[in-house]
Order: structure tokens, then sequence, then C-alpha cells
């Protein structure tokens, strides 16, 4: 496997250009396609179980996170077969009343790091506030690049930072999801750019977005992000998880990601463990749609929990 010592062993990403009109042809064809009732409930089950149902406020409490641990388990309990949710997503300080509530379940904790949102911290501090949230218990780290030194092309820093990451998470046995901040990086080009160096830095997710710049995730960003996956797996036979997340807060758009990643990666790949939703109000909608899929009847958002 090559290694990356210098930002001269990057020049070849400037060599990647993304055809945006073919982008943008596949995906017409894609979120065109319809699905028929039962699959559809099928569909609307494993998005539920895709999400990490997140809380990334400054007004959090242990409150909050409390609430949502017991949402994370139980959804819907008048509606039969439902999963849990796949994660609950938190701030560091918050990850160990997470764990205790979550205690048992098959729900996975999950916490920013690396001066999330942003990521404009020293490493030192980024490695800090990782291995706070490891330390008290996390299972899977979403940890931020530094979109300022990737848009400088100072692709080395980007990649070196992932790579003292993922050897701390390693060592806890924690999954890393690597969020880009498409929204920060302007074009295509740029998101594959990125993309390439956190899969080849270790990232076990590459994640679009923290939710808070606009846009967070599209249908043309994670589907550029989806075949810099598919296209390492085909090198290399090995296996990268893809996080859309911000921004998706219907049941129709979240199945249309799901008939993307099974057309572009296929069947491996529609499970909790290659492919998430970060979302925070996307689990009512899916809700709402499900009752009316089996009931005949829309519910409103009323009958269902707050996030």
């Amino acid at each position: 496997m090559k290694t990356f010592s210098s930002n001269e062993d990057w020049y070849f990403l400037y060599e990647l250009r993304i055809d945006q009109v073919g982008v943008e042809d596949r995906l017409a064809r894609i979120t065109s396609r319809s699905i028929k009732k039962q699959s559809k409930i099928q569909g609307l089950k494993l998005v539920l179980n895709m999400i990490d149902l997140t809380t990334l406020e400054g007004k959090d409490t242990e409150g909050k996170v409390k609430q949502l641990c017991y949402k994370a388990q139980h959804l819907a309990d008048d509606i039969p077969d439902l999963p849990t949710v796949a994660a609950v997503c938190v701030y560091p300080m918050f990850v160990k009343t997470a764990k205790k509530y979550l205690q048992g379940s098959p729900v996975k904790v999950a916490s920013v790091s690396t001066a999330f949102p942003a990521g404009q911290a020293p490493l030192d501090v980024k490695l800090s506030d990782t291995k706070y949230a490891l330390d008290n218990g996390a299972d899977e780290v979403d940890m931020v690049i530094n979109r300022g030194e990737f848009l400088k092309g100072n692709f080395q820093l980007v990649y070196d930072e992932i790579v003292a990451i993922k050897e701390l998470t390693h060592s806890y046995n924690a999954r890393l999801k690597v969020i880009l901040e498409t929204g920060e990086l302007s074009t295509l080009d740029n998101v594959r750019r990125a993309s390439e160096i956190a899969i080849l830095a270790g990232a076990d997710f590459i994640k679009t977005s923290t939710g808070k710049i606009q846009p967070a995730a599209t249908l043309p960003v994670t589907y550029v992000m989806l075949q810099a996956i598919r296209e390492y797996y085909d090198k290399t036979g090995k296996m990268v998880g893809m996080k859309p997340a911000g921004g998706i807060s219907n049941a129709k758009t979240a199945l249309q990601y799901l008939v993307m990643v099974k057309e572009v990666l296929g069947d491996e790949w529609l499970d909790n463990q290659w492919f998430r939703y970060g979302a925070s109000s996307l689990a009512n909608d899916v809700l709402m749609q499900i009752k009316k899929e089996l009931t005949g009847v829309y519910q409103g958002a009323d009958y269902f929990s707050k996030d």
C-alpha cells in the first residue's frame, strides 16, 4: 500500500474530475424508481435501523440525552417488529449518560470529537477530545477534518490527523467516521478528493456533514462519495461505510438514498454496519409513513415523541 509523507505525494488528487452532468443524469434515473408497498415497508424499517439519532446542541442536557436514548430503543411500541436505531450521537460530555441509558441494547453510542464542528484546534486537543469520549465508553467517533487546511491544499496534514485519530480509536476497538463537511468544500471535485484522503487514512465511514452548515447532505455529494468507496473496494476488497448527515428529514428522500446505495455499492452495504443516516427528525417521518402503509391512515407528528 502506498504511504504518504509530503504534499507532493498527493498530486494525483488534482487529476480527479467529476462529470457533474453524468452524476445528475444517473441520479435522475435513481430517484424516478417506484417502490412497491411491501418493499417500501421493509425499506422504511431498514432506514430506521440505520439512523444515528442525534442531538448536538449547546442546550443539550442529561435529561434530553436520557429521553433520546429511550426513544432510540422504543420508537413506537404500538407498531410491531420495529427495530431500534443504529446509534445515539452526542457530544463527548454526554457519552457516559448515553452509555448508561443504552446499556443492554444493541444501540451504539457515537460521539463527535476533534473540536466539532469547526475542527479548528491543535492535534493534541483533538486527540484529548477523542480520548475523553472513548474513555467514557464511545463505541464510535465522528471526527471532522480541517477544511481550512484542505482548501489550502495541505492534504498531508488532513491525512496525518485522520491517521492519528484512527490509531487512537482502533486501540479502543471503536469505529471512526470522518466528516468532510461537504457544504464547505464547494465542488464535487473537492468532495471526491477529501473522500480519497479519508479512505486512504483508514476511515471506517466517510460522512458528509456536521449538520451545522448548509447545504449538508445532498444526493449528488453522497453519490460522489459512494463512487469513491466503490472504486476503493474494487481495488482492495476493503469495505468502507457511508453516512449522509444533515438535511435528510423525510422518508421519501431516505429511500432514495437506499436505492442509490444498492445501485452503486450493492446489497452488502444495506446494513447499519456500513450505512447510516445522521438525523434528528427523520425517524418521526419514517414512523408516520410506516403507520400509513400499515393502516391507510396518515398520522401527524404529534403522535410521536419529539427528538
